[in-house]
């Protein structure tokens, strides 16, 4: 039985663990893919407080060896459910158990619910397996794989501007495809990228399709789409994908309220309808999803849990 369980291995979920170590608790934290969350997949990080500059990978190596360091147990897991148990200490309080897609079954006093986002597919034929392999979501990541080549950037809104801003520095061409008559992304956004001259842009587009290569190694040799009725082709190397984010919370959705797009909808930070689940970080609702506002989120959730359980 674990004081405090935590669901995401994120910053939130991290800061969470320290935080719940530092206040005498014992920590187990459960993460279904790599420890430090999306942050990873970041080669250089200038915004983290204490660091004029680091990679998102070191830098989750060093929340996961600071949380270990002071005796948080960790595995890798995918959680599929949290169950409540009847008390068993006498306190008159429920305890939950936490368990996975293999096998597992974790006790805890209490869980906190860090599982972040992922980032929103179209759902086309094929598309999971192209993903890091042609399909890309990050320009400081993989813009480097494609200079002087030719990328089509699917997303009209800021996110797929800011890293369009990124690649017209290094790609050959980008073609930008949106589904709405508009791009919704900041004007100054949109001025400082389409004033370079290296980009075709079109909108009210349906997106068809990839094309790509015969044989066990596929590459992505263009997007297949619709404007005005006509299906056309925008050839290029590769895919960038910035049509938004998915929390994954469908399996608490018992124990927490959800918003209409998936997120949590805490109450007081933190707190949900069940005592004892606490949610942090980019799964919640909110305005900015920042390492230091998954931060904050943590330590507020372990606290909580802490206050729960006095």
């Amino acid at each position: 039985m674990y004081d405090i369980v935590v669901v995401g291995g994120g910053p939130a979920g991290l800061t969470a663990a320290i935080y719940g170590l530092r206040n005498g608790k014992s920590v187990f934290v459960i993460e279904k893919s790599v420890f430090g969350g999306q942050i990873v997949n970041s080669p250089k990080v200038e915004n983290i407080p204490g660091f004029d500059s680091i990679s998102g990978d070191e830098f989750g190596d060093k929340l996961l060896e600071q949380a270990m360091g002071q005796g948080a147990e960790v595995t890798l897991e995918n959680v599929t459910a949290v169950e409540k148990a009847a008390a068993s200490d006498g306190s008159g309080k429920d305890t939950f158990v936490v368990k996975t897609e293999e096998g597992g079954e974790y006790e805890g006093r209490t869980v906190i619910l860090a599982t972040g986002t992922t980032h929103r597919l179209l759902g086309l034929e094929g598309e999971e397996e192209l993903v890091g392999n042609g399909i890309s979501f990050c320009a400081v990541c993989d813009g480097d794989f494609y200079r002087d080549k030719n990328v089509v950037m699917i997303g009209g809104g800021n996110s797929a501007f800011v890293e369009s801003s990124l690649l017209v520095d290094i790609v050959g061409k980008l073609t930008i495809l949106q589904d709405m008559p508009f791009f919704t992304a900041d004007q100054k956004l949109q001025d400082q990228v389409l004033g370079t001259g290296k980009v075709e842009t079109h909108v009210g587009t349906k997106i068809l399709g990839y094309e790509v290569t015969d044989g066990p190694d596929k590459q992505i040799t263009g997007v297949r789409y619709t404007e005005n009725g006509e299906e056309k082709v925008a050839e290029c190397d590769g895919v960038f994908l910035a049509v938004g984010l998915v929390p994954e919370n469908d399996a608490f959705a018992g124990l927490a309220d959800l918003d209409e797009r998936g997120y949590f909808l805490p109450e007081n930070i933190c707190h949900t309808k069940t005592p004892g689940i606490f949610v942090a970080g980019d799964c919640c609702t909110k305005t900015l999803r920042q390492v230091a506002t998954a931060c904050s989120d943590g330590a507020y959730a372990a606290i909580a849990a802490c206050d729960y359980m006095k």
